[in-house]
């Protein structure tokens, strides 16, 4: 084989190498599912679900006590393309409209991603025993990083970690998603939040920190 045959050689693999590599993704369009939060300080804080609509960007999170035979009647709208969202506290039937930082959609990996690795989790020994994922980092303003774990089949967020040095770690692990939304209702904001005036933040919220903020009053009603 003569240099050039081999050139052409090495450069068909590296050409087929490249073609494989994970590239970031973004999640079907309308998804629900469950999550569970861990705060900082390493405790399990609530558990939830999640309804996701990529067409009109909007999201909602309801939380539940980790505390058998209770409920609780407080959840969040959050309308990335307004950058605000609402906080709903069926109880009182009252609402808070805050500020939320649009950043990243925390459904889709960020288009200046970095691949950290592909794995199975589980086996990958027998159809069925695993499934292959990727592991996503970067960097988020105000000295923050993320590292995300989505499924190379589907795109299927597993895990959401950010770190940011005001509020430290926080992780979601997401299961049992489902592909659509059964109530197209749930991204109209309810009647008594019409009045409801956008509160003044010096920082807005993002995803992450409204979750954990609802999180904090769920567990403060146990």
């Amino acid at each position: 084989m003569n240099f050039i045959s081999m050139l052409s050689c090495l450069s068909l693999v590296l050409a087929a190498v490249a073609a494989q590599a994970p590239k970031p993704c973004v999640s079907p369009p309308l998804m629900s599912g469950g999550f569970t939060l861990m705060d900082p300080s390493g405790v399990y804080t609530a558990v939830g679900t999640i309804s996701y609509d990529a067409f009109g960007k909007r999201m909602r999170v309801r939380t539940y006590p980790l505390v058998a035979n209770q409920t609780s009647s407080m959840d969040q709208l959050m309308l990335f393309n307004q950058k605000v969202y609402y906080e709903i506290d069926w109880s009182r039937f009252s609402c808070k409209k805050k500020a939320l930082d649009t950043t990243f959609v925390p459904m889709q990996v960020p288009s200046n991603a970095q691949n950290m690795g592909q794995v199975f989790m589980g086996s990958s020994s027998s159809w069925g025993m695993g499934v292959l994922v990727n592991n996503w980092n970067g960097e988020l303003p105000q000295n923050g990083t993320y590292s995300f774990v989505f499924t190379e089949t589907g795109c299927i967020p597993l895990t959401m970690s950010v770190h940011t040095p005001a509020s430290g770690w926080s992780m979601i692990s997401t299961y049992n998603w489902v592909l659509g939304n059964t109530d197209p209702m749930d991204y109209t904001p309810p009647f008594f939040c019409a009045k409801s005036k956008l509160e003044e933040e010096e920082t807005p919220d993002t995803f992450f920190t409204a979750i954990q903020s609802l999180a904090r009053k769920t567990k403060r009603e146990q």
